[in-house]
């Protein structure tokens, strides 16, 4: 298993250097990191322009900007000044990305723990009135697009909380300041509940579906019934056998989907005002910061990456074979 682990990380090595290549080509292709900076009025001298140059090293060709940019990055892990206010952007990412990963890593975990219960009652209890409600519902949310479920899910709670005088459900930020001990505890879940429900159930929707397929290709193969021939019980043949078996396909689309999770993150946090990743780049991106968008979607590169080395490493867990390949 270490020999396993260690090729697969030895691939996304490469994999990790091209992904930055690429953000950094298509960031620094995508518009003028000083745009913004010569539009102020009054504009700034040229001597401020010069040394935003040099800071940014935009005087260079391109591999030597990105060279230059990889190395600060990679050895002193240095990410950058920003380009509208000069702070340094590794503190912005870091204070952004411990709200998003929050958030994100518990609505994946719900997700994944509601769609392998659902995709399992479902395949065996197909065509059944239960299968057909999970289905339903399933549909429901693969349907409704996330702000506008964000949107709606808050006003219900806003509604709720109004009639009920009852406000430990939070409709807006991460948390309220000032507060320490229990009281910031459940104040940040308070706070969790709504953005989770709604990352979690965009997600779920879909991987319930591929449960459910998985599961019945499995519950239909020759070495299940060969186990329940054998006399094992039900619930062994189906824990031990065939869920085992049925999580690989949902481990691939649970890593494949990271990045639209990250999407809906963006949406799901400027509804409910959270600072996170998504707050980060909506602003980088209205502010033209050239170095917080290089950041945000490097580090959604990474991300991506490590999901789906975990996701390979994952695979040799459930089935010993692939890792002996």
């Amino acid at each position: 298993m270490l020999a396993f682990a260690v090729r697969r990380l030895l691939v996304s090595i490469p994999v990790f250097i091209l992904s930055t290549f690429l953000v950094f080509l298509l960031v620094t292709w995508g518009a003028d990191p000083l745009a913004q900076l010569k539009a102020k009025n009054p504009p700034p001298s040229q001597a401020v322009i010069d040394a935003m140059s040099n800071t940014l090293y935009i005087n260079h060709s391109l591999l030597e900007r990105y060279w230059h940019w990889f190395s600060q990055l990679f050895f002193h892990g240095n990410w950058g000044p920003s380009v509208q206010s000069g702070t340094d952007i590794g503190q912005l990412l870091r204070t952004s990305l411990t709200l998003t990963a929050r958030l994100v890593i518990l609505a994946m975990i719900l997700a994944v723990i509601l769609a392998i219960i659902a995709g399992v009652i479902s395949a065996t209890r197909q065509y059944s009135k239960t299968d057909y409600s999970i289905t339903l519902i399933g549909f429901l949310f693969l349907s409704l697009p996330v702000f506008w479920f964000a949107i709606l899910l808050k006003q219900l709670v806003v509604n709720m909380n109004n009639s009920l005088n009852w406000y430990w459900i939070s409709t807006y930020g991460a948390n309220t300041p000032g507060l320490t001990g229990w009281s910031a505890f459940s104040d940040a879940a308070g706070h969790l509940v709504l953005p989770t429900i709604v990352l979690a159930m965009s997600s779920y929707a879909s991987w319930s579906r591929f449960q459910r397929a998985s599961m019945l290709d499995v519950l239909g193969s020759d070495y299940m019934r060969l186990a329940r021939a054998k006399g094992l019980s039900r619930r062994r043949v189906m824990v031990r056998h065939g869920l085992r078996t049925a999580l690989i396909p949902l481990t691939t689309q649970v890593a494949l989907d990271t990045a639209a999770i990250l999407g809906g993150a963006v949406l799901t946090e400027s509804v409910f005002g959270w600072q996170g990743m998504g707050t980060m780049l909506v602003n980088a991106i209205n502010a033209g910061d050239f170095n917080a968008v290089l950041a945000w979607l490097t580090v959604a590169a990474i991300i991506v990456i490590l999901f789906n080395l975990i996701a390979d490493l994952l695979y040799g867990v459930l089935d010993p074979r692939i890792r002996n390949a």
